[in-house]
């Protein structure tokens, strides 16, 4: 791929359009939809109205995150906590939270969009979320997770047709800083993935300090491309000669070149065992933790 080229025409693509109108899109904050708002900025400016979305299901300190980052855009921020998990109540299916969650992300943007008269949508969905969506793997929140019932006149998708990798190339052509060009993927639907069975506050705030205790301890020592945490369900535990019925918790660590397929990384014992007892120590109703060796294929990088 000539960077130069695809930069180029991926400017004139949105100038396009967008045609002459206000543009919404939905910034992360990951390397996908930072690439689209660099791109979005060289074709319209001060008509691209970036948004990011607070679900209640993010990292730990992730919000505070964006704010840092992209402090020099004119960054709308909704808090749409409630709205997230009155949508996923009783929910258990996989497939049924990504339809739920990708319905309350359109209409947050519509919400937005009308305030602003907007009529265009950007967003940065990449080739491996068409594959998995139109193949039946899992729908994404931003593909096959979409409500069919759309306000808005036009979805700009600039980087659909790169890989992963493709778009970190893009990121560094473009200058974006190596904490954005080289940060792990994580899911659009959020933590609501990494919990088996129905999402609630208790669980996303459990599985949210495992998470962030994995990232602490793999991300600068070992570099993987992805790695996280995840709750299972629940198993007996004794913690203070006293039985408990806790938390079960995977950490999960790979490389990949493209996200289609995926190693578990060789994590010496020692590590595993300093995680585990870090994770069940400081969240007290977790009981057991576990760590996936499995490839993808046969399993997927995320749980759901």
């Amino acid at each position: 791929m000539n960077l130069e080229d695809f930069i180029g025409k991926a400017v004139e693509e949105i100038r396009t359009q967008a045609g002459g109108e206000k543009v919404v899109m939905a910034l992360s904050g990951g390397v996908d939809s930072s690439v689209c708002a660099a791109l979005a900025s060289q074709a319209i400016g001060d008509r691209l109205v970036p948004i990011y979305v607070d679900t209640g299901l993010m990292r730990k300190g992730e919000t505070e995150r964006i704010t840092r980052l992209f402090g020099d855009l004119p960054l709308h921020i909704v808090r749409a906590e409630e709205r997230f998990f009155t949508a996923l109540q009783g929910v258990e299916d996989p497939e049924e939270k990504r339809k739920r969650i990708g319905e309350q992300f359109i209409r947050v943007f519509e919400q937005e969009a009308r305030a602003v008269n907007a009529r265009h949508l950007l967003q940065g969905t990449i080739y491996p979320d068409r594959i998995e969506s139109q193949g039946g793997i899992k729908s994404h929140h931003n593909v096959g997770g979409m409500p069919l019932s759309i306000a808005f006149s036009r979805i700009i998708e600039p980087i659909r047709d790169l890989y992963k990798d493709e778009v970190r190339e893009v990121a560094g052509a473009l200058g974006l800083p190596p904490e954005i060009q080289h940060r792990m993927p994580f899911p659009g639907p959020g933590l609501a993935v990494r919990v088996i069975g129905e999402v609630t506050r208790e669980r996303v705030a459990v599985v949210r300090e495992a998470n962030a205790i994995a990232e602490e301890e793999l991300v600068e020592r070992y570099r993987p491309w992805q790695c996280f945490a995840a709750l299972l369900g629940k198993g007996t535990g004794v913690k203070g000669d006293v039985r408990i019925h806790g938390w079960i918790i995977a950490v999960r660590a790979v490389n990949s070149r493209d996200g289609m397929t995926a190693d578990p990384l060789e994590i010496p014992f020692s590590d595993l065992v300093r995680i585990g007892s870090r994770i069940t120590s400081e969240i007290p109703s977790v009981a057991r933790v576990v760590y996936d060796i499995t490839p993808k294929p046969p399993a997927t990088i995320e749980y759901e």
